[in-house]
């Protein structure tokens, strides 16, 4: 059921994300949907959980994207298994945690996804690298909390109790 419940969450924010957040981008820059699920993820399922979600949606978004190939792979998968360490830390209804774990992650992911196009030759300006961050950074943050309950549910609902 796992697997199931995975594809299906992941196939429906990657039409959300490559659908309608597109009509919401401000200076090329729309949300990460697939990062916040997988921040979610990890936090509430574990970083087995989110290391398995990071690959899966870092693949989708690579085939789907004419990005360097396994960027978003290597930094989604890091990204779930980081999270998914907090798992058992915290208190996973709590209000802040979507918030600052998604903020972390939005710089934490965007950081690995630069660091491997400077090792590949690829350089940005500050002002570059500095509008890559901060406008995902706010627009990630506004999407946490609904994603968050989302996945919570989900989880609670299909994972949990199939388990």
């Amino acid at each position: 059921m796992k697997p199931l419940i995975f594809g299906v969450s992941l196939i429906f924010g990657l039409v959300i994300q490559a659908t309608l957040l597109p009509l919401i981008t401000v200076k090329g820059v729309s949300p990460d949907l697939l990062l916040i699920m997988v921040v979610s993820w990890g936090l509430l399922a574990g970083k087995e959980q989110g290391v398995g979600l990071g690959f899966f949606a870092g693949l989708l978004q690579d085939l789907a994207s004419g990005a360097v190939f396994g960027m978003n792979v290597l930094s989604k998968m890091a990204t779930g298994y980081f999270t998914g360490m907090l798992e058992r830390k915290v208190f996973k209804e709590q209000f802040w945690l979507p918030i600052m774990s998604v903020l972390v992650a939005t710089i934490f992911n965007n950081a690995v996804m630069m660091l491997v196009l400077y090792l590949l030759g690829y350089s940005q300006s500050l002002s570059e690298i500095v509008a890559n961050v901060l406008y995902p950074v706010v627009y990630n943050v506004v999407l946490a909390l609904p994603v968050h309950f989302l996945v919570l549910r989900v989880t609670k609902k299909w994972i949990i109790t199939a388990g």
